[in-house]
């Protein structure tokens, strides 16, 4: 995959967490699903540096290679359920927030992040009717707490064939896949066609042979226990139909609608195990644009069943404080998450229909359910009791022992010896002080129902993230940023002292990366900086340091000293409030930007 398409380059650099702006919430939510759980080898320009290869004997045991993929937690099993899952989530936010996610330059990062992903699941198929489910165990991946690095327990794999059906795991799979395909259609289309190939392959593969896969692969049971296949064999036919347009896709969901469950489960929550209300929702965007003309009976099932789901989201069972959407204790933000994302989908298809959401006493407008899916983004972020961001790296006050054996460890830089599976219990699990290693943008599990959170190691109840729970929010956050930029309430800067106090800047810098390119081996970034006054008071005479500049820059004003700038001539004095900014060309992370002098 290297060096193979502009869009696989990884363009933001390194993040400033006092300066964050929402325009990096999405970047540090993908950061989460994609850098820090990658298995395998990793490229030349992984931005986690505390993260190295891992996993590359996986699969050699049974003379299949299966290096890759992503570990699905703070463990390092790959489970194949909740990883398709959130493949297909960062697939369906790429879709559906496409023009969004490009105005904010990641489209390259979220395709990165699906690729990952699907190039595994293309290895794990390794025949029609064979999908390798799980790498590695979960009981003796527990014994141990080690860094991915490091592992020591056993990296068995487990597959699904005709003897041994997994028909949730498959077509689960098979909709990851047939997401992907739509998602890299504009951009890669040989292997958008790749993707559907495999897709197609799997479906008929989980509905041939139908059975849980946890039956097949007893040892997921205890973390992933299916509660059945009908909604797996809906979603992948459903996501094929979006794929392909054939109509055999949307006849199939048409026919096992009762049967199935399609147009009877009337469901609460949204996730790696349900998918019901997932399908209801696509299928009502089918009906909503007339495709389905010949099965709109059906159809129009599917979407009262929509409704319910958005209904009870709105109205139902939320937690009477602090207004979270609640499911279960265990990590219930990954919830959350996959319901604001699809609350967030289905108030865009309502609107692009002009129809509203209907509930027993009226009408609901679809800017209703947009800004509830926004509340359940203010709540993550830190409008809560406890006024504490559970996004990791966001905001002034967020979980720093997070349960993730990555995170807890010293990375192989500081510590290059091996850290075995007691040395990791007795040293670094129950080390009470902060994680050594920060997992930007992991949504960890959350408060209970009463928006209590301890912020523990061993509380892995709340303090675990997890790629399904972490995924759609790359999608839900793009789409906020899109309406309402730096407004809301997750959008605004911590506050920062007095400028009077010693050492502090009357100016915060606000760094991004606006375009990337090739040339030959070389990969060139241009970076902008935008430098904001947060005084109070009208700022002259600005002089900037800018170090470890490697190209040009534009829009400050060269002085006669090393690596020093002032504002533009025609821009005499930088009022409150105000901002302007700079950019600049160059290689490899940004260049350091620091105040030298200035006067009120």
């Amino acid at each position: 995959m290297r060096g193979e398409n502009a869009y696989f380059l990884l363009i933001m650099n390194k993040f400033d967490v006092g300066a964050l702006l929402i325009l990096l919430v999405e970047v540090l939510a993908i950061q989460a699903a994609i850098v820090a759980q990658r298995s395998g080898e990793l490229p030349s320009n992984q931005r986690v540096k505390w993260r190295r290869d891992s996993g590359l004997e996986d699969g050699s045991l049974q003379g299949v290679d299966l290096v890759g993929g992503y570990y699905d937690a703070g463990d390092h099993v790959k489970f194949g359920l909740p990883m398709a899952f959130g493949v297909t989530m960062l697939a369906w936010g790429t879709i559906e927030y496409r023009k969004e996610i490009t105005n904010l330059n990641q489209m390259g990062h979220a395709l990165w992040a699906i690729r990952w992903g699907t190039d595994y699941f293309i290895k794990a198929h390794t025949q029609p009717n064979v999908l390798w489910g799980q790498v590695g165990d979960g009981d003796s991946d527990h014994y141990c707490w080690e860094r991915a690095e490091d592992m020591t327990t056993p990296r068995t794999a487990y597959k699904l064939d005709q003897n041994h059906p997994g028909s949730d795991l498959a077509g689960e799979t098979a909709a990851a896949l047939a997401a992907a395909a739509i998602a890299f259609k504009p951009y890669n289309s040989s292997y958008s066609d790749l993707l559907l190939v495999h897709a197609k392959q799997l479906f008929t593969f989980a509905d041939s042979f139908r059975g849980l896969y946890d039956d097949s692969i007893p040892c997921a049971k205890q973390f992933y226990t299916s509660s059945g296949y009908s909604d797996e064999l809906l979603w992948a036919a459903t996501w094929l139909f979006r794929a392909t347009g054939e109509e055999q896709y949307l006849k199939y969901v048409v026919d096992n609608a009762v049967y199935m469950g399609g147009t009877g489960w009337t469901v609460k929550e949204f996730s790696w195990d349900n998918k019901y209300a997932g399908v209801q929702i696509l299928l009502s965007k089918v009906l909503m644009e007339q495709k389905g003309a010949a099965y709109s009976s059906t159809l129009k099932q599917y979407q009262a069943k929509a409704d319910y789901f958005a209904l009870n989201n709105l109205f139902g069972y939320i937690c009477k404080s602090g207004g979270l959407i609640y499911v279960r204790d265990w990590n219930n933000l990954q919830y959350a998450s996959a319901a604001s994302f699809l609350l967030a989908v289905y108030s865009d298809y309502l609107s692009a229909a002009n129809a509203k959401l209907n509930c027993p006493d009226g009408q609901i407008q679809p800017q209703e359910v947009l800004h509830f899916a926004k509340s359940q983004a203010d709540y993550i972020l830190g409008k809560n009791p406890k006024s504490m961001s559970y996004l990791v790296g966001y905001g002034p006050k967020y979980s720093v022992h997070v349960h993730h054996r990555g995170a807890s460890i010293a990375s192989f830089s500081a510590l290059p010896s091996l850290v075995s599976c007691v040395d990791g219990f007795e040293n670094w699990y129950r080390r009470p002080e902060a994680d050594p290693n920060v997992v930007y943008g992991a949504l960890v599990g959350g408060p209970d129902q009463n928006d209590d959170f301890n912020d523990d190691r061993s509380n892995y109840e709340q303090t675990e993230p997890t790629l399904s729970g972490t995924a759609p929010l790359v999608g839900l956050f793009s789409k906020l940023e899109s309406l309402y930029g730096n407004t809301g309430y997750h959008h605004q800067e911590t506050p920062l002292p007095s400028p009077k106090s010693p050492g502090v800047s009357p100016v915060t810098f606000l760094h991004s990366i606006t375009n990337t390119w090739n040339v030959g081996k070389t990969t060139y970034y241009r970076h902008k900086v935008i430098i904001k006054n947060i005084s109070g008071k009208p700022i002259a005479d600005l002089k900037v340091a800018v170090e470890d500049l490697t190209g040009p820059l534009w829009g400050l004003s060269p002085v006669p000293i090393k690596n020093t700038y002032e504002l533009p001539r025609w821009l005499k004095v930088l009022n409150p409030g105000a901002d302007c900014s700079f950019v600049y060309i160059q290689q490899g992370p940004q260049a350091k930007v620091s105040v030298l002098s200035y006067h009120f």
